[in-house]
């Protein structure tokens, strides 16, 4: 028999108990049901749990799961649904992904311990949302394949000429849309300042986080009031009008998942914390 743990999304307020029906037939990781966790019969401060299989989550099964972006995907997938679907009812204070304790027990302690934490925290984001802003550069990245057939500007030079007279173009192309860059984040600050009570500055995405086209040059994300998010979205958009280059990518609205802190978590012997 397959042993396991509790694996927890969030802590969120359930005031009125529409939470329960909210998760009803949710399915979390691993396709198991999602269940509330309480401080106390009356709590209305909860954590949002399911079990999952404890092989999974050991120190190194996660470890190796961690690089298998199919498992990964599917994991955060999971989280995140269930964490959209409180967020639909109340505030939530999401945690991070792969957040696992040894049984319920456990975390009933832990919200226990920090149950005047989380309750206040959930009081400063009520009525507030996340929203995500990246720049990216799309200038053509420098290349080392022949350049092609001269035209206009490089007409009567020789190969060799017009391949660096096309490299140098391509540089100062490059440098043009930096600079620009700058410009545009300036200008979503500035934007945003009128807006959003809250910011994070993300590590920007490479590899196989970075999807889109272009370079990630910037992505952080903004803590913004409902009344204000309208508004919010329309300002930031409009900051990189007038240049070429840059592309301004707002998402939202999410839960505030960059404005959590989470708990420390107690670790599972051999596993993840």
């Amino acid at each position: 028999m397959t042993e396991v743990i509790s694996y927890a999304y969030a802590v969120a307020r359930d005031a009125g108990g529409s939470l329960t029906e909210a998760l009803a037939g949710l399915s979390g990781v691993a396709d198991a049901p999602v269940h509330l966790v309480r401080a106390g019969e009356r709590g209305d401060v909860v954590v949002a749990v399911s079990p999952v299989p404890e092989e999974d989550f050991h120190e190194a099964a996660l470890r190796a799961n961690l690089e298998d972006l199919e498992w990964l995907e599917s994991v955060a997938r999971a989280h995140h649904r269930v964490i959209e679907a409180l967020a639909s009812r109340t505030t939530v204070l999401p945690l991070r992904l792969a957040t696992v304790y040894l049984d319920d027990e456990r975390v009933r302690r832990m919200l226990e311990a920090r149950q005047e934490a989380f309750a206040g925290r959930l009081a400063e984001l009520a009525a507030h949302t996340e929203w995500g802003v990246k720049i990216y550069v799309e200038a053509p990245a420098p290349t080392d394949r022949p350049a092609p057939p001269p035209a206009d500007a490089d007409a009567g030079l020789s190969p060799g000429r017009a391949y660096l007279s096309h490299r140098k173009a391509q540089r100062h192309a490059r440098e043009d849309a930096y600079r620009d860059a700058e410009e545009v984040a300036r200008r979503v600050e500035a934007a945003a300042r009128g807006h959003a009570v809250d910011r994070v500055q993300h590590r920007v995405q490479q590899g196989e986080l970075a999807r889109g086209p272009g370079e990630n040059v910037v992505n952080d994300a903004y803590l913004v009031p409902l009344g204000q998010a309208e508004r919010f979205r329309a300002d930031v958009s409009r900051a990189a009008e007038g240049l070429s280059g840059v592309r301004v990518e707002v998402t939202g609205p999410w839960a505030p998942y960059s404005f959590a802190t989470p708990p420390e978590t107690e670790p599972v012997p051999g596993a993840a914390p």
